[in-house]
Parts: C-alpha cells; sequence; structure tokens
C-alpha cells in the first residue's frame, strides 16, 4: 500500500467515524452528504472512477426489468435532474 492509499485509509476511517457520531446525534442529512464523500474516497482507493460507477449502475437497471422504480413527485416527461454531484 502506497504512502498515498495509507493517508486516504486513515481519512476515510476518521469520516466514517464522524458519520457515525453525526447518525448517533440524529444529524441524518450531514451524515448523508458525508456518505457521498466516503464514497468518494472508497472509490479512490479502489482505482473506480466515475464513468465505472455510472457503468455499474447502468447495468443494474438494465439487468432489473421487473424492479419498479421508485415513485417520482416530477412527473414523467421532466427530466430528473441530480440531487447531488461530486466535484473533483
Amino acid at each position: 500500500m502506497s504512502h498515498t492509499d495509507e493517508q486516504l485509509q486513515s481519512v476515510l476511517e476518521t469520516l466514517e467515524e464522524c458519520r457515525k457520531v453525526l447518525n448517533e446525534s440524529n444529524n441524518r442529512e450531514s451524515a448523508e452528504l458525508l456518505s457521498i464523500v466516503i464514497l468518494d474516497v472508497r472509490m479512490k482507493l479502489k482505482g473506480i472512477d466515475s464513468a465505472d460507477l455510472k457503468a455499474l449502475c447502468d447495468e443494474m437497471l438494465r439487468s432489473a426489468p421487473g424492479e419498479p422504480l421508485p415513485p417520482s413527485k416530477q412527473t414523467q416527461d421532466q427530466p430528473r435532474r441530480p440531487l447531488l454531484r461530486v466535484v473533483k
């Protein structure tokens, strides 16, 4: 494991502990935002880029055609914008 990977692993452990504290103190929104950061750090550690993640999600959606999509507040003729975007 390289020095950079060791640093990222240490940061990841700290972030996970912070998320645990936020969840325990009922700060759900902050904990969910931190989960996105945790995912980004894990992806870096595993060498997974955004295109790989998108391809996986697309394949999972294609593999489960019988699964109903969750109901949306928007009408079907309006495109859905992403709620959050990870900016590097």
